[in-house]
């Protein structure tokens, strides 16, 4: 079983943006740990909340395992735990906001065994912490890159 917390931050919202992601796993007895983050020069908070499951779920190297993912973003947690995304997809996202991540994300939670979680953020839960921490630092690197799909939209 694979333990994933996950978090997204935008400074302005728009503005600068990063995510965070630490993965945890036990294998052969030993505790493996790996830590993720990234960042753009403006993205929303919404985005990189995606990603940051997106790029947690791309690390993964088996298919199929399982994983619970910790997540402080209600906006991703009832998205799927409602069934949204799923009608959303139905009608090929029409007039939805951050589809190309969705779209991304949606085949990605196909090939494993995935539960959401809600959790509350700057609750003091060490591993939400840190990936706040993650996508903070992230946002904060000089000289990043584009959120290209993203300032695409907005253009």
């Amino acid at each position: 079983m694979i333990i994933m917390y996950t978090d997204g931050a935008a400074k302005g919202n728009p503005g600068p943006g990063g995510y965070g992601t630490v993965l945890k796993a036990k294998v052969n007895g030993k505790l493996l740990r790996r830590e993720l983050s990234g960042g753009f020069r403006k993205t929303t908070n919404n985005r990189m909340e995606l990603l940051a499951v997106i790029k947690g779920l791309e690390a993964l190297r088996n298919p199929n395992s399982q994983v619970i993912i910790y997540s402080d973003s209600k906006y991703v947690v009832e998205a799927i735990e409602k069934g949204w995304v799923w009608n959303w997809e139905k009608k090929d996202f029409a007039k939805k906001a951050n589809a190309d991540l969705w779209k991304r994300l949606i085949p990605l939670y196909r090939k494993h065994r995935v539960e959401l979680r809600w959790v509350k953020g700057h609750a003091g839960i060490p591993e939400n912490e840190r990936c706040d921490q993650l996508a903070v630092a992230a946002a904060e690197e000089p000289g990043l890159g584009p959120d290209i799909e993203y300032e695409k939209s907005v253009s």
